[in-house]
């Protein structure tokens, strides 16, 4: 669901450090304020306005998929045969609470959601296909695709005036 806020007004500075963050948010607050070209202390109080405010969700790591053997990405268009709320809200709970679902996004015109799936192969897609789709009733449709070459991977926004480079 999406909040309704007052934006963050951003500077130049803001925008250099969530660029260099998107890159890399391992790097030190001592690299970080090297790069952005602003002191430690500026650096770490404007990060902190970053989370705080909420535009920083959160810090992860990306894994490699193949490295650890969920090497399969599946693309899930789910049309469900009943689109009240509380259905639909019931589904997608289902749906974000199975760690192979990495992304879940209702979506307009068209199916109702949108699914990205990573599994080992197509004996865990199909046990996916069974615990989310098989045995609800509410399941219309699903028309599956699946990934056969990733060209190019990121998380990254892009920021005006600000540069991001990050892809897996």
């Amino acid at each position: 669901m999406q909040e309704n806020f007052s934006p963050l007004a951003l500077d130049e500075t803001d925008l250099r450090l969530l660029a260099l963050l998107q890159d890399d948010a391992s790097q030190s607050n001592q690299a970080l304020a090297l790069a952005a070209h602003v002191s430690p202390a500026t650096a770490m109080r404007r990060v902190r306005r970053l989370v705080e405010s909420g535009i920083i969700e959160r810090q992860v790591a990306i894994l490699s998929p193949q490295k650890l053997g969920a090497g399969l990405t599946a693309f899930a268009e789910v049309s469900l045969d009943r689109q009240g709320a509380e259905l639909i809200a019931e589904f997608e709970a289902r749906a974000v609470a199975d760690a192979a679902v990495q992304q879940c996004y209702r979506v307009s015109p068209g199916p109702d959601l949108m699914l990205v799936i990573q599994v080992a192969d197509m004996v865990g897609y199909h046990a996916l296909v069974q615990r989310l789709f098989t045995t609800d009733a509410n399941v219309r449709n699903v028309k599956t695709f699946f990934s056969v070459h990733r060209a190019k991977f990121s998380a990254a926004i892009g920021l005006r005036g600000g540069t991001s480079t990050s892809s897996v």
